[in-house]
């Protein structure tokens, strides 16, 4: 069967900041990716307002275009997934997943994300400004994660490369067998992950730190937190740790 948009286009209008807005009280949520997908660098529709989101699941995943789309309401999972170029911004809370697999762009939640917010993440900035659940940026591999609020438990497990900032507390596990992953935190630590430690917090972080949470326009003092990373125990099995691969 050919898939035809027309019904979504058809179900699409103009508001009066140019905005294509889509409905998914009327519309599907494959029509609007669909529509999404077919976007061109010569498209003029280049701001996309998404109304009653009712937590659908995948919304505005795969985007390749640099178009910025604002989703009215929770989504539920894989939001913003694959995300490449594109800025998404969610208007509410957001469902397991968000920015998974994210390449470049810019995701931002409004409220709070659920597990494992940005996982696997390559590049690009995602934006919670309230908690994130459990398994915030697990496997990151070079996506910047800053999150206004606190996290859950395991946070950064087995981050390779990037960077999570949490303003608020970081639950138990945090940065469990880390590799090259960076994390900073503002409030309360709970238990350290394995392989994880604290670490210097130099005046050259403290001045990236405030670049990037000048760039999440998140209000923080940098003088604030502190520096977790890996000790480089478990990068090869050693017997002496064989109660940390546990």
């Amino acid at each position: 069967m050919t898939h035809d948009p027309s019904g979504a286009a058809a179900r699409a209008e103009r508001a009066s900041d140019g905005a294509v807005v889509v409905d998914l009280a009327q519309t599907s949520v494959r029509d609007l990716n669909h529509r999404l997908h077919r976007l061109t660098v010569q498209s003029n529709e280049r701001l996309w307002r998404v109304l009653n989101a009712a937590g659908k699941h995948a919304l505005a995943v795969g985007l390749n275009q640099p178009i910025e789309v604002v989703v009215i309401g929770h989504t539920g999972y894989f939001s913003g997934g694959m995300n490449q170029a594109a800025t998404l911004t969610i208007e509410g809370h957001a469902g397991p997943g968000v920015a998974e697999n994210m390449m470049s762009g810019v995701v931002r939640v409004r409220g709070n994300a659920s597990a494992s917010a940005g996982a696997s993440g390559r590049g690009g900035l995602l934006v919670i400004e309230g908690d994130a659940a459990s398994r915030c940026g697990i496997s990151m591999k070079g996506i910047d994660i800053v999150v206004g609020g606190s996290v859950g438990h395991m946070a950064a497990f087995l981050g390779q490369a990037g960077r999570l900032v949490v303003c608020g507390d970081a639950g138990d596990d945090l940065g469990d067998s880390i590799y090259e992953a960076a994390i900073y935190v503002g409030g309360k630590v709970g238990r350290l992950g394995a392989d994880c430690i604290e670490k210097p917090m130099t005046p050259a972080h403290r001045a990236a730190l405030e670049a990037l949470l000048k760039q999440a326009a998140i209000e923080h003092d940098p003088a604030a937190f502190r520096r977790f990373g890996s000790a480089r125990k478990l990068y090869h099995y050693h017997v002496d740790n064989a109660d940390a691969y546990a």
